[in-house]
């Protein structure tokens, strides 16, 4: 038996990255996964990864920057399984990389908001509702080493500071019901999303210059494989972690203590 059996669980961004292994790792402990993300390639790589067919799993193409398709890998999980029980905000990102605050991007610090703030909104007020009728959920969102302290651009670091202030009051509102909501937090973690080469260039430096200041800054000296905030994941969603609720939980190899 899995730690996840006949649950629904639905994953943003769950076609690359900590959200493919999130997916993957559900999957095997027994859980029906909705993946969603703008990419269906991904998506269907996702879930014949984790072999699973039409009875277990869903792929959803939606754009979580859009408020209705946000709202969507939630309504059809409803729609074809009957419930959700575990939500993961996994989107995120930046959008138009770091704009310098001087000179002001209103575009990019907007849109990076709402992909990693505002879409996590969206996407748990759709399951909220249905884990309330059926007595109870969880709802586990993915911050940054940048929901902590600085190093990012304005709006990812507002945004992901956003996200603990999020988790903690909703925790509050939604305790009564039955639902836990916690927010984990990776640092370096190697995915699609992390590419030093682009990092080099900006900085006039190397590839494997920025891949080793990334690793000195934890304690652990290395980048974390994605696979690693799995178990995490899977702790929260699972009975094991039913008296864990409003808490910001790191898996960073040490990252920045």
């Amino acid at each position: 038996m899995g730690q996840l059996d006949d649950r629904v669980a639905v994953i943003t961004g769950g076609g690359r990255g900590i959200g493919r292994a999130i997916a993957r790792r559900y999957a095997a402990e027994g859980a029906t996964v909705v993946v969603s993300s703008r990419t269906a390639a991904d998506l269907d790589a996702t879930l014949a990864g984790a072999g699973l067919g039409h009875d277990r799993g869903l792929a959803v193409v939606a754009d979580a920057m859009d408020r209705d398709e946000a709202r969507r890998p939630v309504t059809e999980a409803l729609d074809r399984f009957g419930r959700v029980d575990v939500l993961v905000n996994n989107v995120g990102g930046s959008v138009g990389g770091n704009p310098d605050p001087f000179v002001g991007n209103d575009v990019a610090f907007e849109q990076t908001v709402v992909l990693n703030l505002t879409s996590a909104w969206w996407t748990t007020t759709a399951a909220l509702p249905s884990m309330r009728d059926q007595g109870g959920g969880r709802i586990i969102s993915i911050g940054s080493g940048a929901s902590h302290r600085t190093g990012a651009s304005v709006g990812y670091t507002a945004a992901k500071h956003g996200l603990v202030g999020f988790t903690k009051e909703l925790a509050k509102s939604a305790a009564p019901f039955g639902i836990n909501v916690n927010l984990l937090c990776p640092g370096w973690t190697r995915t699609s999303l992390v590419d030093f080469e682009r990092i080099a260039a900006a900085r006039g430096t190397t590839a494997e210059a920025e891949e080793a200041r990334a690793a000195a800054e934890s304690l652990q000296g290395r980048i974390l494989e994605a696979e690693e905030l799995a178990g995490m994941a899977t702790l929260l969603a699972g009975d094991d972690g039913r008296g864990i609720t409003g808490q910001v939980i790191a898996v960073d190899g040490g990252y920045k203590v």
